[in-house]
């Protein structure tokens, strides 16, 4: 017997995920203004950067005023790469940029343009990943070609792609442990089911370097958001319905072990206001071990 969804459930982490990528394949062939929250970036860093990316944009804030030359960025859901090309120029040719993102088409904008926008900078320092960033440790890529050997036919095929993922997580992973100074992300953590969300942050705290620091823009809202709109997958792809609550985004990073929580920014009129919420943007700092002097905010320009 088929059973109704109740109205007020949330989404599974697959209806979410699907939901998203569907919105964001469409958003890498056309421009869609309804997932832009405007912002403001240094338009001399925008210069190398072709416009079929610029347009494709579908960020909240710019957490690359927070870098500084030499580190090296992991860019949690980078689409189709703007962030990593602008903290590719900040980080300078010491550095290095790391782009993660689960949708193939943002991936392949991103990774088509590359080559060309390095040349333009300067130097070649950024690459494009394909995962999730609540499972920075299972590489896509491989456990695709993986499973395209080795097709899910009965139990023990799909067994066998437990084991095959586990493996990668450990023995390859897409992003290792400490390996990061600085993880920064522009409008997508609140697309992450909610049920996803504390391994999510326990993977942006697992793969930071001890003294390394979170550079999180994202949507949240005025007070918690309710059933029937967490229910609504459009909703969902268009950054309102897992958006964190202010006060809760802040705490996700003092459960998961960080320190310092700083609210670097946040947006005085809302962007969007639903059913009365109030959903605006925020950008917070937050440090892991902290270690020495904090770094000034652009302090490599």
């Amino acid at each position: 017997m088929n059973h109704a969804r109740n109205e007020i459930e949330d989404l599974s982490t697959a209806e979410v995920a699907a939901a998203v990528t569907s919105t964001y394949s469409e958003g890498a062939q056309v421009k869609k203004a309804e997932l832009c929250c405007p912002i403001s970036y240094d338009p001399a860093m925008l210069e190398v950067i072709p416009p079929e990316i610029l347009e494709r944009d579908y960020g909240c804030g710019d957490p690359s005023q927070h870098l500084r030359e030499g580190e090296t960025v992991l860019d949690l859901g980078s689409g189709g790469g703007k962030i990593c090309f602008i903290a590719s120029q900040v980080v300078g040719p010491t550095g290095r940029v790391i782009g993660v993102d689960m949708t193939p088409d943002m991936l392949a904008l991103a990774r088509r343009w590359r080559e060309e926008v390095g040349r333009r900078i300067g130097w070649q320092n950024v690459t494009f990943l394909h995962g999730r960033i609540e499972d920075l440790g299972l590489d896509l890529d491989r456990f695709g070609d993986w499973l395209g050997a080795h097709p899910v036919e009965d139990l023990q095929g799909w067994l066998a792609a437990e084991a095959e993922a586990d493996r990668l997580r450990s023995e390859e992973p897409l992003v290792a442990e400490g390996s990061v100074d600085v993880v920064v992300s522009n409008c997508v953590l609140n697309l992450v089911a909610n049920e996803a969300k504390q391994r999510l942050f326990g993977e942006i705290y697992r793969v930071l370097r001890r003294g390394g620091r979170a550079v999180i823009s994202d949507i949240v809202s005025d007070r918690e958001v309710p059933g029937e709109l967490r229910a609504d997958p459009q909703l969902w792809a268009g950054c309102v319905s897992g958006a964190f609550e202010e006060y809760s985004f802040l705490r996700a990073f003092e459960r998961a072990g960080f320190t310092g929580v700083e609210l670097a920014s946040r947006q005085e009129e809302p962007w969007q206001v639903v059913d009365g919420i109030e959903f605006r943007s925020v950008t917070v700092v937050a440090w892991k071990d902290e270690v020495g002097e904090k770094p000034a905010p652009g302090g490599c320009c």
